[in-house]
């Protein structure tokens, strides 16, 4: 299937990775390979430098320390720098070792920056040397297999791993009878809703739609449902505004003449419904292009 871009807002996905891992510490700690025998969410605010890190989690065990989820879903060069940052300032604030992760959620996040290792070479006086090592998972490879047999909280990334278009459908009955078997219907409802906000990230939305269309808890859930409503709100809108640029460029047309490549992507740029009928009131006013864009 083709690559795309993310069917859905940055906020949605964002929420969506911080509800499931507030549900289920443990088990994303044991998907990115740490280890340990219990795990809480901490503070993660870095407000010293107005940063802020995805996820951070207490891990409990013989050698407590913190790990550090970082989610991507687009290329980020830095990511190396960021994770090293915020290592350094989480250790200083709790004092704890901290084993930094970067998930990357579809194949466009990956880059090759992406190493898993950063390193500073050795300046003349010998002393500015570092070697700062990140894990990376790249949920795009990982076997949908081994998700499956994982925690409830990280089911609904099962979708976006190594698994061909023809057999999603496969990976989502295994999802239903591990949830069906052993989640609440309130909690099957929260993973339903989440695993078809992150297959925007991977699959059209008519896909997913087709793919889940008989799981009812997901249907009945209110966050769903609020989902549906913005995503018809968002297309309602863009409907007006094409409407509204079609109106402007029929009208254009017959009092300026075709408008030059400049103006034409001016005009284009433009989403808002409100900003695009101020334009059509004062076609009749402007005497070219460029004076009604001005």
């Amino acid at each position: 299937m083709a690559r795309r871009q993310p069917g859905g807002s940055p906020k949605q996905f964002d929420a969506t990775t911080k509800q499931l891992v507030e549900t289920d510490p443990l088990s994303w700690v044991r998907l990115v390979g740490l280890p340990g025998a219990s795990a809480q969410v901490v503070e993660a605010d870095l407000a010293t430098v107005t940063a802020e890190a995805d996820r951070v989690l207490r891990v409990d065990g013989p050698e407590p320390y913190l790990a550090h989820l970082e989610f991507q879903t687009g290329y980020d060069a830095t990511m190396g720098k960021r994770l090293l940052r915020y290592n350094a300032l989480l250790h200083y604030r709790h004092d704890l070792p901290v084993e930094s992760t970067v998930v990357l959620l579809r194949r466009e996040a990956d880059g090759p920056q992406l190493t898993g290792t950063l390193r500073y070479g050795t300046a003349p006086a010998g002393t500015a040397a570092l070697d700062f090592r990140y894990r990376i998972v790249r949920v795009f490879e990982q076997d949908p297999n081994a998700v499956l047999a994982g925690g409830l909280a990280t089911l609904p990334l099962a979708p976006l791993c190594a698994v061909s278009a023809d057999a999603v459908q496969r990976v989502v009955d295994g999802m239903r009878a591990r949830i069906e078997r052993e989640a609440s219907p309130a909690e099957a409802g929260m993973l339903w809703t989440a695993t078809y906000v992150l297959m925007g990230l991977r699959y059209p939305r008519a896909f997913a739609e087709q793919m889940l269309k008989e799981v009812r808890q997901m249907k009945d859930s209110v966050t769903y449902q609020a989902i549906i409503a913005e995503g018809e709100a968002r297309g309602e809108t863009r409907g007006r505004a094409k409407e509204a640029r079609d109106l402007i460029l029929r009208l254009g047309r017959k009092r300026f003449g075709p408008p030059a490549a400049p103006a034409a992507a001016a005009l284009a740029a433009i989403d808002s419904v409100e900003r695009l009928e101020q334009l059509a009131e004062r076609l009749l006013e402007a005497e070219s292009w460029d004076e009604l864009l001005g």
